[in-house]
């Protein structure tokens, strides 16, 4: 009787979609190699650059996600005729709106991008003056409260146009620190649990103080139902990365919320000049990527595309969980990057080899697997994997963990 391992051995030599069937294609077969080549240049290799299986996630250091056909698609039209970019934000913007049930939406750069025209919209309202003037914000409001457990490097995106930002730990706390300087309250969705102040209570403060509230949810979907939820929660304005789990445009991002808060954030965007937005410039080709992406997420199966996710992690920890001394755990991060997840870990004593240099073998391996993790385990996600490379993960892993024994 075969045994797993053998199993998942001769898996890994049945041809499956992506650059793998390419390359296994061409390879036996020259004459089609010459005639493809002549249409799609290989830019990575010409460029002296590996390739590699996502097995970390979303990272903006690795390139986000793999864009689905019907986004370039879209992207390749973009290029095809001109169009005007205020009136293209403006269509694009009421039709994300009416998809995601919100009462307007723009497309930013990146989620970065969002936070920093949004920001920027509420120091100046729709004053063309003030729009011009930042990030000096002299004679405007100018501080933005936090809570200090979700202060991160992030936040750079709204000191970048000349906000102030003033940390605080509760409610009692924010109530005091709130002045005739105060423009707005800002959340950040990853750290909910580390914070005092949860979602509706923070709302409610602004509220009461007639202070506009922003939540980041850079990494917040899935799960899809976060694209509704915070706005319809009350928050003022949203921001999500859109090239994350929608799997947009890398350089794209979602600003979903209150019309006048984004009509006035669009003051800072091209096409206009002399503005602090002017550099986070979204064309065409993005907006419809985004668009497009957008449609095609709210689109999925999504407890289909979740029940594949869970049988990928499980092939790879069944794999792992072969040899002596292994442990794996499967987990769901309960906020941003909510997908299924592993941790694998082992008795050193057993298998003579350490996380971080799992991870260094992997990585410099052929093909090139990036793992996430730290010194005491190697940490693995799926969705950002081409479906048939969870079987080369696991092989890779066995082997590694296999010849430590």
């Amino acid at each position: 009787m075969i045994n797993r391992r053998k199993a998942l051995k001769s898996l890994a030599t049945l041809p499956f979609i992506g650059s793998f069937l390419g390359a296994n294609s061409l390879a036996a077969n020259p004459s089609s190699a010459a005639i493809v080549s002549s249409v799609r240049r290989d830019f990575f290799k010409e460029l002296g650059l590996r390739t590699f299986i996502n097995a970390a996630g979303t990272y903006t250091s690795m390139t986000g996600s793999l864009m689905p056909k019907e986004v370039s698609d879209a992207i390749s039209y973009g290029t095809t005729e001109y169009v005007n970019l205020d009136e293209l934000q403006d269509k694009v913007g009421e039709r994300i709106a009416e998809l995601l049930e919100c009462e307007y939406a723009t497309v930013s750069s990146g989620c970065f991008g969002a936070m920093s025209i949004g920001m920027a919209g509420i120091l100046t309202g729709m004053d063309p003056k003030k729009v011009k003037q930042l990030p000096n914000t002299e004679g405007m409001r100018n501080e933005v409260i936090i809570q200090e457990s979700h202060t991160i490097g992030y936040a750079q995106a709204l000191t970048n146009v000349g906000a102030k930002v003033v940390k605080i730990k509760t409610a009692r706390d924010l109530e005091k620190a709130i002045n005739k300087n105060t423009a707005m309250l800002w959340f950040l969705n990853a750290n909910t649990d580390q914070g005092a102040i949860k979602w509706e209570e923070f709302i409610a403060l602004g509220k009461k103080y007639n202070i506009p509230t922003f939540i980041d949810c850079a990494a917040d979907v899935p799960p899809v139902e976060n694209l509704f939820k915070f706005t319809k929660m009350g928050f003022d304005l949203v921001a999500f990365s859109g090239g994350k789990g929608i799997r947009g445009p890398q350089s794209a991002g979602l600003l979903l919320g209150k019309r006048k808060y984004i009509e006035a954030a669009r003051m800072h965007t091209p096409p206009r000049g002399e503005t602090i937005g002017r550099g986070m410039k979204v064309n065409k080709e993005e907006v419809l990527g985004m668009l497009a992406a957008l449609e095609l997420y709210l689109q999925k199966d999504h407890k289909a595309e979740w029940a594949m996710w869970e049988a990928q992690v499980k092939l790879i920890s069944d794999s792992a969980l072969e040899i002596k001394g292994v442990e794996t755990e499967v987990h769901v991060p309960k906020y941003a990057n909510h997908v299924p997840s592993l941790r694998i870990r082992w008795n050193q004593n057993l298998v003579k080899i350490t996380p971080n240099e799992v991870r260094d073998q992997l990585k410099n391996g052929h093909p090139s697997i990036q793992t996430v993790g730290d010194n005491s385990s190697v940490g693995i996600t799926t969705w950002m994997m081409v479906p048939g490379q969870e079987r080369i993960v696991a092989i890779r892993i066995s082997e590694i963990l296999s010849s430590a024994t």
